[in-house]
């Protein structure tokens, strides 16, 4: 039996007397996850990302799949622990690829790269000045200001020309993305598509609930199954294919422009949520989760 880790936060963790609310997440994930892969000859343990150098003799491989804490200034903790544990195992994806996808100004080589990206500006902090331009260049009155190492909405902002600055605790602690506004985010919603392998394994629809523009279900957001189209999924794969190699999993997030495309908000290769209610299946039948082990079996040799 291969062994496989999934990696986690410390409030992510069954036993942690401070979990997140949505925790739920994680049970619905690993739910499916587990009992698939034993399905495939492999065995699926949830453990701390901290204590994964120390156990990952233990491990044919380590999947960082729920560590929701990376982003809140333990980034480099983090990327340290998953150096050191890739000299012991396998890290999917792999710790380079991680390292590079943690700071989202990987969205500026991807557009370099000919994938269809939503139109962004990286600042190195937020100021009034420079948030000023950005309406200007941006031609909007609307601006969303995200951190360049963020996930779940944190630390970021909705700001519409001629507001206050927001409290500096409010903003992204230091390099930022500041992205115009698509209304379509509430009209249409954010689509997902999850690929295994490189392969599409299923998709989704994320809707903000009624006067938020956030997607995730810690802020009330609701998501139902979708099938792409072919144009659809040609945007995705565009992505994808702006990538000098094939991720064990990736989460595609893509977002209505005002040109009617969809455009990539978000590629995400740490730790995305996958979803796996929106593929077909229950429990260790579940067609992602099947999909997620037959890939990463290939991938081990």
């Amino acid at each position: 039996m291969k062994k496989i880790a999934i990696l986690a936060s410390d409030n992510m963790m069954p036993d942690a007397s401070n979990q997140r609310d949505d925790s739920f997440e994680r049970d619905e994930q690993m739910g499916k996850i587990v009992p698939a892969f034993a399905t495939l000859g492999m065995t699926a343990e949830l453990i701390r990302w901290r204590e994964a150098s120390a156990r990952a003799d233990e491990f044919d491989a380590m999947l960082p799949l729920l560590v929701w804490d990376y982003f809140e200034g333990n980034e480099q903790a983090f990327l340290s622990e998953m150096a050191k544990a890739e000299q012991k195992t396998k890290i999917f994806n792999p710790f380079s690829k991680l390292k590079w996808n943690a700071n989202k100004s990987y969205l500026d080589e991807l557009e370099h790269a000919g994938a269809p990206v939503i139109e962004t500006i990286t600042v190195d902090g937020v100021t009034p000045s420079g948030i000023t331009k950005a309406f200007a260049e941006l031609r909007t009155d609307t601006v969303v200001i995200k951190p360049q190492v963020g996930g779940g909405a944190w630390r970021q902002v909705l700001l519409k020309q001629g507001e206050p600055m927001p409290a500096r605790s409010e903003l992204p602690p230091q390099g930022a993305m500041i992205q115009a506004f698509l209304p379509s985010v509430k009209s249409e919603g954010e689509y997902s598509f999850l690929y295994f392998g490189g392969q599409f394994s299923h998709g989704l629809i994320k809707r903000p609930k009624d006067g938020d523009y956030r997607i995730q279900s810690l802020y009330g957001g609701t998501e139902e199954s979708y099938t792409p189209t072919k144009d659809e999924r040609a945007a995705a794969r565009a992505v994808l294919d702006a990538l000098d190699f094939t991720p064990l999993y990736a989460r595609v997030d893509l977002i209505r422009g005002l040109d009617g495309q969809l455009k990539l908000i978000e590629l995400e290769m740490i730790e995305p949520y996958l979803y796996l209610s929106h593929a077909e299946g229950e429990a260790g039948d579940n067609k992602g989760a099947l999909k997620l082990g037959a890939a990463l079996l290939k991938k081990l040799g």
